[in-house]
């Protein structure tokens, strides 16, 4: 019986041990097929991101097809009513028509080889020949959005960035109506497009861009459009001179009602403008839809009170200059600032802007006929600047904190600075080049009669 329960109790302890050797092979094994889990989730995983990068968001691409029209509206009727009207009546047909043609002129370019320029395939070249005439470019091609694996067809994206485009070379015309003749308006647009603007929209915009890879913020247009097109007014003020009779003649705008249609058409269109800028329907072009109320409110408000603080009253012109200017100093910071952040910039920049407008033009004796500079060139400058404030958290801004503010003033300056040379050298370029060859303002009987007649043949009123 000893024996028995001797062989019994070393059977017991085999078997024991046979247990415990078996449950460490089982754990190995379940160690092993976790491993081996985990290595083919890891391989799958760059093809799947793949396949994400691959979608196209319907809702994304219709906002982006919306915006792109709100930025047309912009033009026309927008800013053609807006300049229009600014206009003595003698002109309000050629401005009107010069807006609208260089509009047409710039869309055209941009497809032949704007868009293969400015954002081309081969990285930070300038020079790249890869999409000009949109080569490679059909209905299935991809954009990308800021979201990874979200992306919108490229056509949409080409046409958004041709309404900005389009616009800027608009926006330039407002310092040189009345005394610019209409083929060299043309002339000189084709070739500022392609010497200034582009490069300046490859630099912001593009990856590899020398603006975009030093972190610059510009979130719509800041140094791009407004910068570009207020320095590029600047010059050409200088370079064609002074209306016949400016500074003896009173000059006062012909229909402040038409501009004022003008203002609200661009403030409505601007939401493309801004908010577009996302690329997506999210909650960054839903801080930009704010901003652009906000500060443009702002901006309208403030002109009008610094118009009574210097012993005038509150204007219908004041007040429309006032919402440009809000809207102009929020385009960089329509993404990159909290919504308070965004008024105090409307606000400062349209104090700023209506002193560039009543006392440096004045001072310099230039003749800014609708302000471009004063209003644009400033207040881009003021907005591009004042977005590195506006950006960071303790301002309310959706920045992370990683740069303080006068290291992304610094960069800010930068770019701001490089954009007023480029722009002023290459719109002075544009203008003796055009001068050079076909001249650029017209005779003096054709001045003095109006560009509607001399340009065109017709007028705007027939009474």
């Amino acid at each position: 019986m000893q024996r028995l329960l001797a062989r019994t109790a070393a059977w017991g302890g085999a078997a024991a041990a046979l247990a415990t050797s078996v449950g460490a092979w089982a754990q190995e094994a379940a160690e092993a097929v976790a491993a081996t889990a985990t290595d083919a989730a890891a391989a799958a995983a760059p093809a799947a991101a793949e396949a994400v990068v691959a979608t196209v968001d319907k809702g994304d691409t219709a906002w982006m097809m919306t915006s792109t029209v709100l930025v047309l509206l912009m033009i026309l009727p927008g800013l053609a009513l807006f300049y229009g009207g600014l206009a003595r009546t003698k002109n309000m047909l050629s401005v009107m028509t010069q807006v609208g043609a260089v509009a047409c002129l710039a869309m055209i370019i941009w497809v032949m080889y704007g868009y293969g320029l400015a954002f081309g395939p081969e990285g930070n070249a300038y020079i790249s020949w890869g999409k000009w005439f949109l080569a490679g470019v059909d209905a299935s091609s991809q954009a990308a959005t800021f979201s990874e694996g979200v992306e919108i067809p490229e056509y949409v994206f080409i046409s958004f960035q041709m309404t900005f485009a389009a616009i800027t070379a608009a926006l330039v015309l407002g310092s040189m109506v009345e005394r610019i003749k209409f083929s060299a308006v043309m002339l000189f647009t084709a070739i500022w497009l392609t010497i200034v603007y582009f490069p300046i929209a490859h630099m912001v915009w593009a990856g590899g861009g020398l603006f975009f890879e030093m972190g610059a913020l510009d979130f719509a247009g800041g140094t791009v459009v407004h910068i570009n097109a207020g320095v590029s007014a600047l010059v050409a003020a200088v370079i064609l001179g002074k209306r016949i009779g400016y500074g003896k003649e009173i000059m006062p705008p012909h229909s402040l009602t038409l501009t004022l249609v003008g203002t609200g058409l661009l403030w409505v269109g601007w939401f493309g403008f801004n908010a577009g800028s996302a690329l997506e329907a999210n909650g960054s072009a839903g801080l930009a839809m704010i901003n652009t109320f906000v500060a443009t409110a702002a901006g309208g408000l403030f002109w009008m009170l610094t118009e009574r603080v210097n012993g005038h009253k509150g204007s219908a012109l004041g007040f429309c200059s006032g919402i440009i200017a809000g809207l102009v100093a929020v385009t960089p910071a329509a993404g990159n600032s909290g919504p308070f952040g965004a008024i105090i910039l409307g606000a400062v920049s349209s104090v700023i802007c209506y002193y560039a407008v009543t006392w440096l033009k004045t001072k310099l004796k230039y003749d800014d006929a609708l302000d471009a500079f004063g209003i644009h060139g400033v207040g881009g400058i003021v907005g591009a600047l004042g977005t590195a404030v506006v950006f960071a958290p303790q301002f309310g801004g959706p920045g992370d904190g990683s740069k303080a503010i006068g290291e992304q003033l610094l960069i800010q300056l930068y770019a701001v600075g490089t954009t007023v040379i480029w722009a002023a050298i290459g719109t002075a370029i544009a203008l003796y080049a055009a001068k050079l060859t076909i001249g650029l303002r017209p005779t003096e009987e054709g001045e003095r009669e109006g560009l509607d007649l001399t340009d065109h043949g017709e007028r705007a009123y027939n009474y």
